[in-house]
C-alpha cells in the first residue's frame, strides 16, 4: 500500500473507535438503571485483567490496562452527572436525534433498534424519556407509532417539529459521477423520489437513515451513497454530496417527547385518541363539541382499530390544557359519546418556526 491507502485506512480505523466508544459510553449509562453504585472494583479488575491476557504483539499490556483505565474513569464520570437517558429509534445521527437534542438538549441519547424499543424502555423504566415521530408533512402519520401510542400508558409531554433537509452522504474522495446506488430509509427515499429519477440513482431500503451513512462509512462499497442527515455526515466523516434533495420545500417532521409521568405544568396543547361507534354522524358529534366550544383543532387523523378493523381510532391535538375547567368539562361530553377515550396530555407547543 502506498502512504495515501495507509492513512486512509488509519483514519477510518480512528473513525470506527471512536463511534464504538460513543456506543460504550451509551451502554454504560443504560447500566445505571440496573445497579445501586456507580463503582465495582471487582468487575473493573476482571475487565482490566481479561483485557491483559490478550496476545495483543503490537499493544504493549502496560497500554492496555491504562488505556480502559482512562475509558472506566470516564464512564463512570459520565454516569455521575445523572443525565436523563433519552431514546430514540435508529442509529446516532438520526432525525429522531437531533429531535432529541433539541427537546432535552442535556440529556444523553439513547439509540434503539425499534419504535417499539422506545416505547418499552420508558414504559420498564430502563430509559428516561422517549422521542418518536408521529407525523411528516410529505408522507403523513407514522403508521406504527400511532399504533402504539393506542395502547401505551406514556404520557406526551412535549413536542418539537424537525425541518427534514436530506443530503446525499457519500465516503471522502467519492466521484458523485460515478454514485449509482443509494441507501436510506424507506421513508427519505419516497421524500426524495424525484431528486433520485432525475439522477437516475437506483434506491435501497435500509432500517435507518443514519444506519445506511453508518454502513456507508464502515464497508465503504463503491459507487455507493446514502440519505441521511447533516449530522450523520458529522458524526460518520462522510461528505455531503448534496443538502436539501427532499421533494418538498416544506418537508418536516413532528416528534413527540414520551414519559411515564405527566408533564408538571398546565400546556398549551393537548392530545387525545378517542373511538365512536361506527355510525353515520358519530364522529361529527363529537368533532361538533370542540367548534361549539370554540376549541381550535391542530391534527386530526384516524387508523383502523386493531381489535376491530370495521372501526378506527381518530387521533385529535388542539389548543387548550388539562388544567382548565372548561377543557375537562369539554372531554367528559367527549367520553360520553365515545366507545373509548385515552388522553395523552397537556404539553408546552412548539412555537418554533422549525
Amino acid at each position: 500500500m502506498k502512504l495515501d491507502e495507509i492513512r486512509t485506512k488509519i483514519d477510518k480505523i480512528d473513525r470506527e473507535l471512536l463511534v464504538l466508544l460513543q456506543e460504550r459510553m451509551g451502554l454504560a449509562l443504560r447500566s445505571t438503571k440496573f445497579k445501586d453504585t456507580i463503582s465495582d472494583p471487582a468487575r473493573e479488575e476482571a475487565l482490566l485483567s481479561r483485557a491483559e491476557r490478550l496476545n495483543l504483539d503490537l499493544v504493549e499490556r502496560s497500554f492496555t490496562r491504562q488505556l480502559l483505565e482512562t475509558i472506566i474513569r470516564e464512564s463512570k464520570r459520565l454516569q455521575g452527572e445523572d443525565r436523563p437517558l433519552v431514546a430514540f429509534q435508529g442509529e446516532h445521527g438520526a432525525y429522531g436525534e437531533v429531535a432529541s437534542r433539541r427537546l432535552m438538549p442535556a440529556g444523553a441519547f439513547i439509540p434503539c433498534l425499534e419504535f417499539v424499543d422506545v416505547f418499552r424502555g420508558v414504559e420498564e423504566g430502563y430509559l428516561d424519556l422517549g422521542v418518536v415521530p408521529v407525523e411528516n408533512s410529505l408522507e403523513g402519520a407514522v403508521t406504527q407509532v400511532n399504533d402504539l401510542l393506542t395502547t401505551t400508558d406514556l404520557k406526551v409531554i412535549g413536542e418539537t417539529k424537525i425541518p427534514v433537509r436530506h443530503c446525499l452522504l457519500a465516503t471522502r474522495g467519492t466521484d458523485y459521477r460515478e454514485i449509482r446506488v443509494v441507501y436510506s430509509h424507506p421513508q427519505a427515499l419516497a421524500q426524495c423520489r424525484g431528486f433520485l429519477m432525475r439522477n437516475k440513482l437506483e434506491p435501497f431500503p435500509y432500517y435507518d437513515t443514519a444506519g445506511a451513512a453508518k454502513m456507508l462509512a464502515r464497508e465503504n462499497p463503491k459507487a455507493t451513497a446514502a440519505i441521511a442527515s447533516r449530522l450523520s455526515a458529522e458524526l460518520y466523516d462522510l461528505d455531503v454530496i448534496k443538502e436539501g434533495i427532499e421533494d418538498g420545500a416544506s418537508n418536516s417532521t413532528r416528534f413527540l417527547l414520551l414519559s411515564r409521568e405527566a408533564h408538571p405544568g398546565p400546556g398549551e396543547k393537548t392530545s387525545i385518541i378517542f373511538a365512536v361507534p361506527h355510525e353515520a354522524g358519530k364522529l361529527y358529534d363529537v368533532l361538533r363539541l370542540f367548534a361549539e366550544a370554540g376549541v381550535n383543532l391542530t391534527r386530526i387523523a384516524s387508523m383502523p382499530l386493531r381489535s376491530d378493523p370495521g372501526n378506527y381510532s381518530f387521533f385529535l391535538d388542539f389548543e387548550g390544557s388539562l388544567h382548565q375547567p372548561e377543557i375537562a368539562a369539554l372531554l367528559e361530553r367527549v367520553r360520553g359519546l365515545a366507545i373509548g377515550l385515552k388522553v395523552l396530555g397537556s404539553y408546552p407547543a412548539d412555537t418554533s418556526a422549525g
